[in-house]
């Protein structure tokens, strides 16, 4: 079953990158004169910048070329705009209707109205995973008429590796656990799958004597290759960058690298895979290696380090493929709107115009996406700053910046 999931998956991203387009070459500019490039001039004479590093890039999509660069290539650490890495990478690689799943299988038979063998309840690593989707799974079971379960219940978490914690992720951050099988953040899958088959009189049951207890049901290992679904529960790319995006939930972005890190590997997906995707699409964005350190797929991790330059080229790749744009593009906060920018930039040029991403760590403020300036023309940006100890002072930057491009 496995073996059978994994190669669709590798398929299914075969496809999608003989689809790919050839990309524009990427075009410098000289920093203008013009009204915006004085602006943001005067912008960055900003006492924080005497104390604090700013990287910043603004490249104008409608002229296809770069409209202001300062400090564009520092490497720094890009916070929870690291996110847009991840979902780039992710709809580039897997495209815009890949389906997170969670299946329940068995290899078992029916006889009578007894399932003879083990029921495999397989993480997919869907943190929307519901308890009403575990409903379902009892559900199925019953449709088929079994009341009875001769074997165990097995979670199979053999879809990514056995680290639960990021790397570079410090041990006193609020951290989500890395499980492929999780319902609501909590990882009593299996716990809570069994109360509810128990509550349907689904039983388990060993020589013919009927087992309730949790340690007596409850195994953990791998689906056998034989084993057929039972059921399955999906949800969509788009149901899960709403919520990664807009609220900058860290546990949701994970499960997005670990997806795409499925996508590299036949074997149980690591990190180390998906940072693999990632480099291959960073090197066709002709961003050359040693430029940057990937680490996570949310921006948790203290070992990222990106550039302005390298968010900017991400958000004109994603800006001239079509289907990227259409599925990144609602996902993305709004300004003075919605998600975590809906308290800022209100009352400005920006409200309501900029859609980006925020990022947040100690002593580092990032914002990077779109907006419309003021001559109609689509902007892309990036605006990193590190060593900022006041991160208030640091986003009322970035939204003098964001206005100024509105103008």
């Amino acid at each position: 079953m496995q073996r059978r999931l994994f190669l669709l998956i590798f398929l299914s991203v075969i496809l999608v990158q003989n689809a790919k387009a050839v990309l524009p070459p990427f075009n410098y500019a000289e920093n203008g004169t013009g009204p915006i490039a004085l602006t943001l001039d005067s912008l960055l004479t900003d006492p924080l910048l005497d104390v604090s590093q700013v990287g910043l890039m603004v490249y104008d999509l409608t002229a296809d070329s770069a409209l202001y660069c300062h400090g564009h290539r520092q490497t720094l650490r890009p916070a929870s705009t690291m996110k847009l890495v991840t979902a780039i990478t992710a709809l580039d690689c897997l495209g815009s209707n890949y389906r997170f799943t969670t299946m329940l299988s068995t290899a078992g038979r029916i006889v009578g109205r007894t399932l003879h063998g083990d029921v495999y309840c397989i993480g997919g690593m869907d943190p929307l995973l519901s308890n009403d989707d575990l409903q379902s799974f009892v559900e199925s079971l019953r449709e088929q008429g079994i009341d009875s379960v001769a074997g165990h219940l097995v979670t199979d978490l053999t879809m990514k590796d056995t680290l639960r914690y990021g790397e570079g992720w410090c041990w006193d951050d609020d951290n989500p656990l890395l499980s492929p099988l999780s319902v609501e953040r909590h990882t009593d899958v299996a716990q809570r799958l069994l109360s509810r088959l128990l509550a349907d009189d689904i039983v388990f049951t060993n020589n013919d004597n009927v087992v309730t207890t949790y340690n007596d049901v409850v195994r953990i290992g791998a689906a056998p290759d034989s084993a057929e679904m039972v059921a399955v529960r999906w949800h969509t790319i788009s149901q899960v960058l709403m919520p990664m995006m807009k609220r900058s939930d860290n546990f949701y972005a994970e499960a997005l690298y670990y997806q795409v890190a499925a996508s590299a590997s036949t074997r149980s997906a690591r990190a180390a895979d998906a940072r693999l995707r990632e480099r291959e699409l960073l090197s066709r964005l002709g961003v050359a290696t040693g430029t940057y350190r990937l680490a996570d797929g949310s921006g948790l991790s203290l070992y990222n380090y990106l550039s302005a330059d390298i968010l900017v080229r991400l958000l004109r790749y994603a800006w001239l493929n079509p289907e990227i744009q259409a599925t990144l593009l609602p996902s993305l906060p709004v300004a003075a709107i919605d998600g975590t920018l809906k308290s800022r930039m209100a009352g400005t040029a920006a409200a309501g115009n900029v859609r980006a991403k925020t990022g947040t760590l100690t002593g580092v403020s990032s914002l990077a996406g779109y907006c419309i300036a003021a001559n109609g023309h689509q902007l892309c940006f990036a605006i990193i700053n590190q060593g900022a100890l006041r991160a208030a002072a640091a986003r009322a930057l970035q939204d003098s910046i964001c206005d100024a491009l509105c103008r």
